[in-house]
């Protein structure tokens, strides 16, 4: 009867979990949930496009499909993006919608389970805080889940 139970018991859990990619943008690390995530491609050559808003670096050209790219860091409110080695454009798709975000670095995926999730309380007072859904907890780390439909949308 006890074997049952915790068979059950694990079941449950696992529809209660989520996967997120956990990327550095700065010195934070935060979470991007997995089902928005279409493609992670190295950092590329991106066109710039006059006049869109200052967090949008412009557009690129993959696999002949022009993606719009934008830079969370600025949208944000940080500092401009540093490219390096470890940059990474993740192409995120959105109700139909396609759009490349910048990050510093791509650095694991990890499954979170709806008790590891603290919410947010949305404060006006913190630029970011209308695009973080919730605060993770993996292995002693703390996760900043972003909200990328909410982060997209705005635009």
């Amino acid at each position: 009867m006890e074997e049952v139970k915790t068979v059950e018991k694990i079941t449950d859990n696992a529809s209660d979990s989520m996967q997120y990619i956990v990327v550095s943008i700065g010195n934070e690390q935060y979470g991007i949930n997995i089902q928005y995530i279409d493609n992670i491609v190295r950092n590329q050559r991106i066109t710039r496009v006059p006049k869109t808003q200052t967090y949008y670096k412009g557009v690129i050209n993959l696999r002949g499909e022009i993606i719009p790219v934008m830079s969370i860091r600025l949208k944000l409110g940080l500092e401009d993006d540093e490219y390096s080695d470890k940059t990474r454009i993740i192409i995120i798709k959105v109700d139909g919608a396609t759009i490349g975000v910048i990050v510093d670095q791509v650095k694991e995926v990890v499954t979170l389970e709806t008790d590891d999730i603290e919410n947010v309380a949305r404060t006006e007072s913190l630029v970011a805080s209308g695009y973080i859904n919730g605060i993770g907890k993996n292995k002693g780390e703390l996760i900043s889940l972003l909200d990328i439909v909410a982060l997209i949308e705005e635009g």
